[in-house]
């Protein structure tokens, strides 16, 4: 998985009022917690922008005065109104103890159901991932060969390499809708099968 750099600089002062000035001055306020230690800092907003704008899951290396942890982002919080980004908490993680990532689906194959004029619903985006940080995949593929109406593709489908997935098995991730046009003419022909 690909890791993003982000210069940090350490915070004296913590207060809503502190925290307030950063933002005015196109800074985030930032902690980083894990392995029994928290570290408070900033850093340009500009350098969220590949971290945060974007569906991919990454790795973060934060570099905060010369001292470099190995993190991922765990929490974003932003302005309801201007959407800016207010808070971000990421969490610091080791090579030897499993991680947890919300990681993005890559549909893969082409549905016979969408070829006979379907509607492709993705009723998930991405799955949530438990894996040490060697093994977590950048994008899990999900093969859409089999999709067809009525019989969508699910959790309990798929096959993990040396990761665990935690969402619900049953939790269907892609779905072939028939649409009006199509409902129409099947409804006619079992009618007329039947007749």
């Amino acid at each position: 998985m690909k890791t993003l750099e982000i210069i940090g600089y350490k915070r004296a002062n913590l207060g809503k009022a502190d925290s307030k000035a950063l933002r005015n001055e196109g800074m985030v306020p930032c902690v980083v917690y894990g392995q029994g230690k928290q570290i408070h800092f900033y850093s340009p907003a500009i350098l969220f922008r590949d971290l945060v704008y974007t569906k991919a899951a990454h790795f973060v290396k934060l570099n905060i005065e010369g001292e470099e942890v190995d993190a991922i982002m765990q929490d974003i919080q932003f302005h309801p109104v201007s959407e800016n980004i207010l808070h971000i908490d990421f969490f610091e993680f080791v090579n030897d103890k499993p991680i947890k990532m919300d990681i993005p689906i890559e549909l893969s194959g082409t549905s016979p159901a969408i070829v006979a004029g379907g509607n492709l619903i993705m009723k998930k985006k991405k799955l949530s991932i438990k894996a040490l940080s060697k093994d977590m995949p950048e994008e899990i593929n999900v093969d859409i060969t089999s999709l067809n109406f009525g019989k969508p593709i699910k959790v309990a489908d798929l096959t993990p390499e040396n990761y665990e997935i935690l969402d619900a098995p049953q939790s269907s991730i892609a779905v072939a809708e028939v649409p009006r046009a199509l409902r129409g003419k099947t409804d006619m022909a079992a009618e007329a099968a039947e007749g």
